[in-house]
């Protein structure tokens, strides 16, 4: 019996710097005691600014060190089935970053690991959890905007100079795609949570840019579960005064409007007016999902950000962009 997870992560690049590595020694019977990165100078540096007993620069070390029981891949996308499935061969229960893998193919054999194996698997789409999209489930839930018809997505912004030189970002190879992966996946993922799983929708995307090669821009239809339908458009090589961050979902009494990245007050629009609500982020914006991820570990109850459920969004990213 595990009384505390003692994390370790693989790739402690920016991400883990205040969104999420802070919040594994603020979860109660969580600490980080291990961290891993290629170059062993900045894992060592990584390691003193967080006080961070371990750090290798060998994700197979920082796997098979006795004292660490469960392991966070914080890598870009192409490694992440093949440090997770190490990781659930080992026994060790898995936290990955989002998107899942670079394919819908990686996600199927991560997921068969974890089933092999019995080693669980999450993946860190936050969203799920924090305070601001959950008020938005609230609303939803309480029948305030009355039956939900439709949702619609807004994402455009212009290409920054790293995706300009072609950064991993924009590589499909470590990737899995272009920005549309990066962020979309997010969207998609939280509306999953809503609505249940797409089951049906079509897809168009671009290249129209001389930076890089993958899709920057996608429009898509689809259809969930429980019978809501949705649009998408997003783009990022636009012009800077055409960047849109929006969220809408239209009931027949009413709708809600908000953001998927600026975190702007959510505004629920009805006949009598519109009433504001704040994200309320926590300071470590993963600490919600961590925290529950290691609820789950601990206790064996359920999370909200799963393998299975991380797959889906991996599977319909990849088929809205394919010729």
């Amino acid at each position: 019996m595990i009384n505390t997870i003692n994390w370790g992560i693989i790739g402690c690049g920016d991400v883990t710097e205040k969104k999420s590595g802070p919040a594994f020694n603020k979860v109660e019977k969580s600490t980080l005691i291990a961290v891993m990165r290629r170059d062993l100078n900045k894992a060592k540096d990584y390691a003193e600014r967080h006080q961070v007993p371990y750090y290798f620069d060998k994700a197979e070390k920082l796997i098979n060190h006795e004292m660490v029981n469960a392991i966070y891949v914080a890598t870009p996308p192409s490694t992440h089935a093949q440090y997770a499935i190490a990781a659930m061969r080992a026994g060790k229960p898995v936290y990955v970053e989002k998107p899942m893998a670079t394919s819908y193919q990686e996600c199927k054999e991560m997921l068969k690991v974890s089933e092999e194996t019995g080693v669980p698997l999450y993946v860190a789409y936050y969203r799920r959890t924090l305070p601001g999209f959950l008020k938005v489930k609230e609303l939803l839930d309480e029948n305030i905007i009355g039956q939900v018809l439709t949702c619609n997505i807004r994402l455009s912004r212009e290409a920054n100079e790293a995706e300009k030189s072609n950064s991993w970002r924009v590589d499909p190879k470590i990737a899995g795609g272009g920005i549309f992966h990066d962020l979309a996946s997010h969207q998609l993922d939280y509306l999953d949570f809503l609505f249940g799983p797409i089951t049906d929708f079509k897809g168009f995307a671009n290249n129209n840019n001389s930076w890089y090669n993958t899709e920057d821009t996608v429009c898509a239809s689809f259809k969930f579960s429980n019978g809501v339908v949705g649009s998408g458009m997003w783009s990022f090589v636009t012009h800077r005064d055409a960047a849109q961050d929006s969220m809408e979902i239209i009931g027949t009494k009413g709708s809600i409007l908000f953001s998927g990245f600026n975190h702007q007050p959510i505004k629920l629009i009805k006949d009598n007016g519109v009433i504001e609500f704040p994200y309320l982020n926590p300071e470590n914006i993963q600490h919600n999902l961590i925290k529950q991820v290691t609820e789950s570990i601990l206790n064996g109850t359920n999370c909200v950000s799963t393998g299975e459920s991380a797959a889906r969004t991996n599977k319909i990213i990849e088929q809205i962009v394919q010729p």
